[in-house]
């Protein structure tokens, strides 16, 4: 484990993480999954035949609508084959598209959120909160870090300049949506509270939202998104985060037991309620007006817990080495109809889908994602 996390993991007998060699390794793969590109479309499954009025996405990609939800902390064989804490995680698995190498940019948390509607990790590696004046030294990699970068991240104001996705999907009239569980109230900008986690909130970080109360109008606890799911004025692209008992990072054994959830510290516990949480929300989404529009689900995990593999620029520390996030599940639901779809032969990051939303829907380039070629995008996975 890289640091010191806000949960205490207690199992014996089971090994947590495979460490993955640096752009280019292989993973060990679940014997459910296979490590080559494989598709198939279980028999006598439906597919979804709507024609919604065109738009100019659709026209694109064929997709309306892009939920997006970030969990948090585990690797790739943590949760794909482990069917005893995630079984509706691995039944999605089995049904949908998987990439099996696809990695966080770096460690911590934070600097993953901000590349992922960024393009840039933002050269920090803390979880520091949002502000002008904040600055923070690294949390992550201490020695491995150049005198440069560590230098630049210490001095490094935690209020980011710079487009963001939001910035693109306005320009070209696609609307956006960020819902945060357990925030306390729309458009919040105060710090962490015991289950919100504000830097799980990356849209507060950057001007050009922080700055537009019509932009924060859109940052919204997740209690909306029941009513918002069942209208017919779902956003195009839908940031869902959930709170840290539900996102699989947890809290401490203290905190738990304060909360009255002494499964939010447990390694088995966070797992079994993250996979709750999808078995909820994804249904959710599956039954909105918005699903026979045109939508894709993905889930993410920010970082694994335990590497510092990655891929596709992530940053690089003395002698060159890779300063990645660890290989992590990447599950990707379309309203087409089941197709199982393995991508185990190229490797992708959050920069990687960031560019692959961007070129469905012509949206342009952010940072990392600028120069991304056709065979650096996960576009397969939403065909």
């Amino acid at each position: 484990m890289l640091r010191n996390r806000y949960h205490v993991i207690a199992i014996a007998g089971i090994v947590l993480l495979v460490i993955l060699s640096s752009c280019g390794g292989a993973s060990t793969t679940q014997q459910s999954i296979p490590t080559s590109i494989h598709t198939t479309t279980p028999q006598g499954t439906p597919v979804q035949q709507t024609t919604p009025t065109p738009t100019a996405t659709q026209a694109v990609t064929g997709l309306r609508h892009i939920f997006y939800i970030m969990m948090e902390n585990h690797g790739l064989n943590d949760i794909l084959g482990n069917n005893t804490d995630a079984p509706y995680l691995n039944q999605l698995a089995n049904s949908y598209g998987v990439a099996l190498h696809y990695f966080g940019v770096t460690h911590p948390s934070l600097p993953n959120y901000l590349a992922a509607i960024s393009g840039d990790f933002q050269g920090i590696w803390d979880d520091c909160p949002a502000g002008t004046t904040v600055t923070c030294e690294p949390e992550e990699f201490g020695s491995l870090l150049t005198r440069g970068e560590a230098v630049n991240a210490s001095n490094r104001a935690h209020m980011f300049g710079g487009q963001t996705l939001a910035d693109q999907l306005e320009a070209h009239n696609l609307s956006w949506k960020a819902y945060m569980q357990s925030m306390p109230t729309i458009g919040f900008t105060g710090g962490s509270t015991a289950l919100y986690a504000q830097k799980h909130n990356p849209f507060v970080y950057f001007t050009s939202i922080r700055n537009n109360p019509a932009r924060m109008q859109r940052i919204v606890p997740l209690t909306l998104f029941d009513q918002d799911s069942k209208s017919a004025n779902v956003p195009n692209f839908v940031w869902i985060t959930p709170d840290v008992c539900s996102d699989m990072h947890g809290v401490s054994a203290g905190a738990a037991q304060s909360l009255g959830i002494p499964a939010c510290a447990t390694y088995d516990g966070i797992i079994a309620r993250g996979d709750n949480f999808i078995h909820t929300i994804v249904p959710e989404i599956m039954s909105s007006p918005a699903w026979n529009e045109g939508s894709a689900i993905v889930i993410a995990w920010d970082e694994s817990n335990g590497s510092s593999s990655g891929c596709c620029k992530s940053p690089a520390g003395v002698n060159g080495v890779t300063l990645g996030g660890g290989n992590v599940p990447l599950l990707v639901i379309t309203s087409k109809g089941m197709r199982h779809l393995v991508v185990g032969d190229r490797e992708f990051n959050h920069y990687s889908l960031l560019g692959t939303i961007e070129q469905m829907w012509g949206l342009g380039c952010l940072g990392n994602t600028c120069g991304l070629g056709d065979g650096d995008l996960m576009t397969g996975l939403f065909e």
